[in-house]
């Protein structure tokens, strides 16, 4: 695991667009692990300007979603599915065809979930996974002691994650009480996975994440154990870390690092 410090919320996520740019400029035809919530809002509008201004091709890609709301009609605007739609998919140029998110609605969730991880496997897995981290450390909606080696499941959602989300929704009792996710396991299949976390509320949770022990209590500690992941947060998210000096010295001295300094 690798963690870089960016001095704002800005520069932190500016640096992860600028790291799916290059992903996807490297290999057009990626298939990109997507999230929702408010940490990605500017982060897809960051490469919606990318579209716009620098080419910035997604015609190729495609991408699968984490997780989606069980029980919301597809269209309904409290779906990840019209998050998605209004962040990102209508203002780039990738065919809504190849845009996937588990079917919150759909008769059969679990031949649902066993019919997404087929799809998934189809397009030849994940490139990159895009992260965020929930209050109760979890990554998608893999609630604490989710399994380490979970797959795409229906999760009931914790009262820190229904509070953290239930004001988004007009009504926050309409909130819906569970949710398709894709699981640890399945998350840590993708080839590189990086994260973005950004406020002083994400100091605690990205402490224990990254440098505390690995347990199914706070599930995104399971991303110690991939090869390759990077996790992006600025200086209020970082506030908590022991290895701050070690990391702010990866970012300058890596040469991996140095385009992006």
């Amino acid at each position: 695991m690798e963690v870089i410090i960016m001095p704002t919320e800005e520069k932190a996520t500016l640096l992860a667009s600028r790291l799916i740019a290059a992903q996807i400029r490297r290999k057009p035809a990626s298939t990109l692990g997507l999230a929702t919530g408010r940490t990605m809002e500017n982060l897809y509008a960051v490469l919606a300007e990318m579209h716009r201004n620098d080419g910035l091709d997604f015609s190729l890609c495609r991408s699968f979603n984490l997780d989606e709301y069980i029980g919301l009609p597809e269209d309904d605007p409290n779906t990840y599915r019209s998050y998605m739609n209004k962040h990102l998919f209508s203002k780039v140029n990738i065919d809504i065809r190849n845009t996937h998110l588990p079917h919150g609605n759909a008769p059969d969730l679990d031949l649902e979930c066993e019919q997404y991880e087929n799809r998934m496997k189809e397009c030849g897995g994940i490139d990159l996974q895009l992260l965020g981290i929930g209050r109760s450390g979890h990554i998608g909606f893999n609630e604490p002691l989710s399994s380490l080696a979970s797959r795409t499941r229906a999760k009931a959602l914790t009262p820190v994650t229904i509070a953290q989300n239930a004001p988004l929704f007009p009504r926050p009792d309409d909130m819906p009480k569970r949710a398709l996710t894709m699981g640890v396991g399945t998350i840590l299949e993708a080839r590189r996975i990086l994260m973005l976390a950004t406020g002083a509320e994400k100091a605690d949770i990205i402490a224990k994440a990254v440098e505390g022990p690995i347990t199914s209590m706070v599930s995104a500690t399971a991303l110690q154990l991939h090869p390759k992941c990077t996790v992006i947060v600025d200086d209020a998210a970082a506030e908590k870390l022991q290895g701050k000096d070690y990391y702010h010295w990866i970012f300058q001295n890596e040469p991996e690092w140095a385009d992006y300094r």
